[in-house]
């Protein structure tokens, strides 16, 4: 980035030398001026010119200041180097103000103001970024500072509350727990080292270097306080009146449980005078991340989707109550089962104020090629989200989902829910059939994460991560995330209701409509056949055929609500786009079926794992959303 702005200010000296016999300047354009004796006799009479000398020789200086080295056409002069972003800006300013009061404004537009947006956009950082952590993490480190610091030995022992009274008061005075003098284990170190990281990096790169501070599994007011304690730590917050945090404490809620919990973990944690005074200071805005990919684990397609939108809907209500300005962070991965889909539908689908803020959407995977790979995609992909969060805010309309569908879709949600977890959580052998009919195993060999497949050493499926999950059933063709327990509950509730609602709710559809692409994707009858890499055959064969029932009844009800003889009919374009692909993801997967069984018979050569891995990626980027 500072070596874009560092070519935008030599180019913009080409284009603004202009003599001060023809045009007159601001004072504070005149100031700005390089001395007359780091420029040539040409230049001397060219106050833009000599004044961007400046900004190249300061700019120059702060590359070397925060990366160590200059740029390659060195500067005219050794300047004093820029201390934030808007030191820059400020200079820009001089000369775009000296433009336009001197009777040359449309200089000011073009390269000069966009290389002033430039800066106003990524600052010397180009992209901001997010901490992240763990609540169990936090919570072990904070009570091993408060035990070393002899202010509670057995703070995870305490009930919430006790927790929550002990965090208040350490963050109302300026004492910090951390000693040099006391030893800590290698995991608080670590915490404590990635707080002052982030300190570091907003000093050198700018306050927008590191925006949030997000708590994964985040379920109690205490796990929040316990990020602001590590803030505190490490300088990111300061109390007094008004406490003043340098990062804004982001709680992922990602669990069936969490997101029916959100609503009232948030209140309890507004209704502290110390919480309001912190969120005071940062515009009343609190941010609040919703994860897609867990809660579908957990709950199924139907539930995760119904809770998202319920948590979204009593978080905005909650702001408005309190006075709090809500902006969401979709943690939304490429797969359907992952909160994947039509990024368009989804924003339009939200609860009414759920993007009054904007809002913030992760991209994962395979989706960041797809959707940024190319330039005009790239452009494409972001009017896309631009255009249908406008219309959000432009042109709200009601949803059915809120008022009169609420009570069926709950039923659905309920039915779906048991029906779910029955098969995945209830059904003995299961976690043996998922590893044994899929390419998992293999799947956690690729080097294609940041993280483990599985979060222990556990083979339960509650230990398994999210991503292998969906990208396991979507390399076996099952598709099992996006769909499995909704034709039962859609039979239950009644197919008539459903389709009422469909008809005038936006949510359902989008719903509906990403089932539909996961169903075009899925094979019964390539499944069938991973099904045969399993073992026990009364295992595989009982397992498969509570799936295959469930997909044909799902298969049914998706068709009877949409009014459609066969899946995609409305969606012509990306219906010919899978029919396409379908017939070489196919045979990859044939491919794939036997190389697995060979190497589950012994066979370790160096070529079929290539070939195992070949055929994955391969599956991978047929389907593309898959993972």
């Amino acid at each position: 980035m500072l070596t874009h702005y560092l070519t935008e200010i030599h180019g913009l000296g080409v284009e603004l030398a202009v003599s001060d016999d023809l045009v007159s300047t601001s004072d504070a354009l005149k100031a700005l001026r390089a001395p007359l004796e780091h420029t040539s006799a040409q230049q001397a009479d060219e106050p833009y010119r000599r004044a961007l000398i400046t900004c190249y020789a300061r700019m120059a200086a702060t590359r070397v200041a925060l990366l160590g080295d200059g740029p390659k056409n060195p500067a005219r002069f050794v300047a004093t180097a820029y201390e934030t972003p808007e030191a820059f800006i400020a200079d820009l300013d001089v000369i775009i103000q000296s433009l336009r009061e001197n009777g040359d404004a449309d200089l000011a537009e073009g390269r000069l103001t966009e290389l002033r947006e430039a800066v106003g956009a990524f600052g010397f950082h180009l992209a901001a970024m997010d901490v992240r952590q763990n609540s169990d993490v936090h919570e072990r480190a904070v009570a091993e500072l408060l035990a070393a610091a002899k202010v509670v030995s057995n703070y995870l022992d305490l009930d919430e509350e006790a927790r929550v009274n002990v965090l208040l008061t350490e963050l109302a005075g300026p004492r910090p727990l951390r000693s040099p003098y006391a030893e800590y284990t290698a995991e608080t170190l670590r915490e404590l080292e990635i707080a002052d990281r982030a300190a570091l990096l907003k000093r050198r790169f700018g306050d927008g270097a590191v925006a949030n501070y997000v708590i994964s599994k985040a379920a109690s007011v205490s796990d929040m306080l316990e990020t602001a304690i590590l803030m505190k730590e490490a300088g990111l917050l300061v109390p007094g009146n008004p406490p003043r945090a340098s990062l804004r404490i982001v709680p992922l809620f990602e669990t069936v449980t969490d997101l029916r919990e959100s609503e009232t973990v948030m209140r309890k944690y507004f209704a502290h005078p110390l919480v309001r005074a912190m969120l005071g200071a940062q515009d009343n805005l609190q941010e609040v991340m919703i994860g897609y990919s867990d809660s579908n684990k957990d709950g199924g397609y139907v539930t995760s989707n119904w809770e998202i939108r319920m948590g979204i809907a009593r978080l905005v209500a909650l702001g408005q109550e309190a006075g709090i300005r809500m902006r969401f962070f979709h943690g939304r991965g490429g797969a359907v089962g992952r909160g994947g889909g039509s990024s368009y539908d989804a924003v339009r689908a939200l609860p009414q104020g759920a993007s009054a803020l904007g809002l913030r959407i992760t991209e994962q995977g395979e989706v960041v090629s797809s959707k940024y790979g190319d330039p005009d995609m790239g452009r494409a992909s972001l009017e896309t989200i631009v255009v249908a969060n406008l219309l959000a805010e432009l042109e709200p309309g009601g949803d059915a989902a809120d008022t009169q569908g609420a009570a069926d879709l709950a039923a659905l949600s309920l039915a779906a829910f048991k029906h779910y977890r029955g098969l995945v959580y209830e059904t003995p052998g299961f976690e043996v059939y998922f590893r044994q009919s899929t390419p998992l195993p293999e799947i956690a060999d690729l080097k294609i994460g940041s993280r483990r497949a599985s979060r222990s050493k556990s083979g339960a499926i509650e230990d398994l991560r999210a991503i292998p999950w969906v990208f396991s059933w979507s390399q076996a063709r099952v598709m099992l995330p996006g769909w499995f327990g909704f034709g039962t509950a859609a039979h239950q509730v009644g197919l008539d209701k459903l389709r009422a609602i469909y008809e005038v709710s936006p949510f359902f559809r989008t719903t509906i409509a990403n089932m539909e692409m996961v169903l075009a994707k899925s094979s019964m009858a390539l499944a069938k056949e991973y099904a045969g890499l399993v073992e026990d055959r009364a295992l595989a064969d009982s397992v498969f055929g509570r799936i295959e029932a469930e997909w044909n009844a799902t298969h049914a009800a998706v068709l009877a609500i949409s009014g459609q003889k066969q899946v995609l009919e409305k969606n012509p374009s990306l219906a010919e786009s899978i029919n396409r692909r379908l017939p070489y993801v196919n045979a990859l997967g044939h491919l794939q079926i036997n190389l697995l069984r060979r190497r589950r018979a012994g066979d370790e050569s160096e070529e079929i794992h290539r070939g195992i891995h070949m055929s994955i990626n391969g599956v991978s980027a047929g389907l593309r959303n898959s993972g």
